[in-house]
């Protein structure tokens, strides 16, 4: 059994169950409906989609991005299915990726279905279409840390709602951290040094770069270097309850 067959088999159990459609459904009303009231589009004219589109998007994933991963090893755990999966002829590594890409294929549809904001904004400007396509790369690099990091923790436990707590979490954790009022707050209690670092670990520095149509060898960087951190982990963390 292949990456490629647990991919498949994921990918078909997410679209077999109305679970996929709701989140995508309510994603597509999230964000549309907050570019077009809290973002101001029709009023501010940002033919970028920088502040009235994309800037939303983190705290968006920050929400429902877990909501598609916390089932990913959680309830593997929870059936028992676990055990099952390890008699079969695949590795820890090919079953991560598989369910990974799966996770992350249902996210690459709900995020492609938000085009109509691109087509509007080409019939009503002349955007930079390079830009806008930058800063969909850059949200799908925001979703992708963030359900790895969701399967991280979903390999830690059995029970979906303490997966979906604690990622959620996390994953709010990293969207304040690089977010320019909270960093100023909290610059007023603590040392320079100490709010670098704590916007270093923050999303905001790497996905506003590709917002903005910058491919900065550094933002791929962080972004892989999260994702494969979290993905060795969760292989670390299965191996060792498969022993």
């Amino acid at each position: 059994m292949s990456s490629l067959t647990i991919y498949r088999r994921e990918l078909s159990s997410y679209f077999s169950q109305p679970t996929a459609y709701a989140i995508i459904v309510i994603f597509l009303f999230l964000s549309l409906g907050l570019t077009f009231s809290f973002g101001n589009f029709m009023r501010v004219g940002d033919s970028s989609l920088e502040w009235t589109f994309f800037f939303w998007q983190p705290w968006v994933f920050m929400l429902l991005a877990p909501a598609v991963g916390m089932k990913l090893w959680a309830d593997e755990q929870r059936t028992g299915t676990i055990e099952l999966l390890g008699t079969f002829p695949v590795s820890t590594w090919s079953a991560i990726l598989g369910k990974f890409l799966a996770a992350a294929t249902v996210w690459f549809v709900a995020i492609a279905l938000t085009f109509p904001i691109v087509i509007t904004v080409n019939y009503l400007g002349d955007p930079d279409n390079g830009a806008i396509l930058s800063g969909y790369i850059g949200a799908f690099l925001v979703c992708c840390t963030f359900l790895a990091i969701t399967m991280l923790v979903s390999a830690c436990t059995r029970d979906q709602v303490v997966c979906l707590i604690v990622s959620v979490a996390i994953c709010v954790l990293m969207v304040l951290c690089g977010y320019d009022d909270f960093t100023r707050e909290l610059a007023k209690a603590v040392s320079p040094g100490f709010v670098e670092g704590i916007v270093s670990i923050g999303v905001w520095d790497h996905f506003r770069s590709l917002n903005r149509g910058l491919f900065r060898l550094q933002d791929f960087i962080w972004f892989g270097s999260i994702i494969t951190v979290c993905l060795l982990g969760t292989s670390a963390i299965l191996s060792a309850k498969r022993a």
